[in-house]
């Protein structure tokens, strides 16, 4: 993803993360923000919604990558409480175990 995350683009990027010509969203997602400059409450309305979704299935979403002001938003409204937010896309693409991305948390 690059660019802005607001309301202009929020269901386009609700149909890349959940595969909207499928029944069922995918098990695992990884959103690379590392392009993303930033993000506004439909973003987070997005994240959330894909969350809950893929939760549903014993799956999960992370995040990877998010610049500073994303991440700072992500921090603000709590996401990072519930979706996992880590500081490469590398570290979110491994199996196992869930990194939070706060400082002074170990993997």
């Amino acid at each position: 993803m690059k660019g802005e995350i607001d309301h202009d683009v929020k269901e386009l990027l609700s149909a890349a993360l959940l595969s909207a010509d499928s029944a069922a969203p995918p098990s695992r997602i990884v959103a690379d923000l590392s392009g993303v400059t930033f993000m506004d409450s439909s973003g987070i309305n997005v994240f959330v919604t894909a969350h809950k979704a893929v939760s549903r299935s014993e799956g999960w979403l992370r995040i990877a990558a998010a610049q500073t002001p994303v991440l700072h938003v992500l921090r603000l409204v709590g996401i990072d409480t519930f979706i996992t937010c880590h500081p490469t896309l590398e570290q979110a693409l491994e199996p196992w175990p869930p990194y939070c991305g706060r400082p002074g948390t170990s993997p």
